[in-house]
């Protein structure tokens, strides 16, 4: 019998949820436009419903009209944007997640104690960026084990490790373990830097991809943690494909297929998910179940800038 099985947690985590909130409040509040510096999360759907609202995403701070309202993305940015933003007197929210900021803390404070950091992430990914800028001098960045093996330190006897919060848990261990092989006293972040909900996503993953032919991952192509969910099912021996939305599924993946596992990224709103269930409803797949494998309670409070100017205008935050 055709059925789907729906992955929990799935969905927006709390930065996400944060995040998207900062920019819906900000334009009740201030008005359009307000600008985005950067995709607010890495999701088409959810950028183009603000831009629809009056939101204008903009690449860089340069791009901002002088005091206009500008929010900076959860993936974090640089000190350095803060200055521009300043020198430009722009009204700032800073939506960024507040477990990325976890790992800007932890890069000033191991560079002030002057450590050598690894940073094992994607060259280029918006939360890279923001986290080496928190200490240029300090960071190397390493993507894989492969890197992890030709990286070079001033002390190997002084030397920490972080990571982009949106990777692959098993593959970041596998560089942890190649760095600890090179550098023995390797100090590890005071917790671990993968997020909850990655982790959560991933565990899901792998426990639909126990029952199901083929996973169905909704989420954008430049979303780190989605891209991720995909490869982890893939290792855990099940057919995956990542899609935007419902309209991009190729009716050919369903051949001889029972079992449909579906699942979202953190930063995938929940109507996405509906439409594919709808979609796969029209072609057999009515049965839906849900496979539990972690609980989320975690709710993060909107940007401190925004819920003092919330309460001023008398707007409850």
């Amino acid at each position: 019998m055709k059925r789907v099985l729906l992955a929990k947690p799935r969905g927006y985590c709390a930065g996400v949820d944060r995040a998207v909130i900062t920019v819906e409040k900000a334009l009740d509040l201030y008005g359009a436009p307000v600008y985005v510096r950067k995709e607010i999360v890495h999701n088409k759907h959810v950028v183009e419903s603000l831009q629809r609202r009056g939101a204008v995403f903009v690449e860089e701070t340069d791009q901002v009209p002088a005091g206009a309202t500008v929010v900076f993305s959860a993936h974090g940015v640089a000190p350095v944007v803060h200055a521009e933003a300043a020198a430009l007197g722009l009204r700032t929210i800073d939506a960024t997640c507040p477990l990325v900021t976890k790992v800007h803390n932890e890069a000033r404070r191991f560079a002030d104690e002057d450590y050598d950091i690894v940073l094992i992430g994607h060259e280029g990914h918006e939360e890279v960026v923001g986290t080496t800028g928190q200490a240029p001098e300090n960071i190397h960045l390493v993507d894989g084990v492969a890197e992890a093996a030709t990286v070079q330190v001033r002390d190997p006897a002084r030397v920490a490790w972080l990571s982009q919060t949106t990777l692959s848990v098993d593959e970041t261990m596998q560089t942890v373990s190649a760095l600890r092989e090179r550098f023995p006293l390797l100090l590890d972040p005071p917790s671990d830097d993968i997020c909850y909900a990655t982790q959560n996503r991933q565990i899901a993953v792998k426990d639909l991809a126990k029952q199901a032919q083929l996973i169905l991952v909704v989420g954008s192509r430049n979303s780190s943690n989605s891209v991720r969910l995909v490869e982890v099912a893939r290792e855990a021996g099940a057919a995956s494909q990542l899609i935007d939305a419902a309209s991009e599924v190729d009716e050919t993946w369903l051949e001889g297929v029972e079992t449909v596992g579906v699942t979202s990224g953190a930063s995938v709103p929940e109507i996405l998910v509906r439409d594919l269930l709808d979609w796969l409803g029209e072609r057999g797949y009515g049965d839906v179940g849900e496979v539990n494998s972690a609980e989320e309670r975690l709710v993060f409070a909107l940007p401190q800038e925004l819920r003092r100017d919330l309460r001023a205008a008398g707007m409850a935050d």
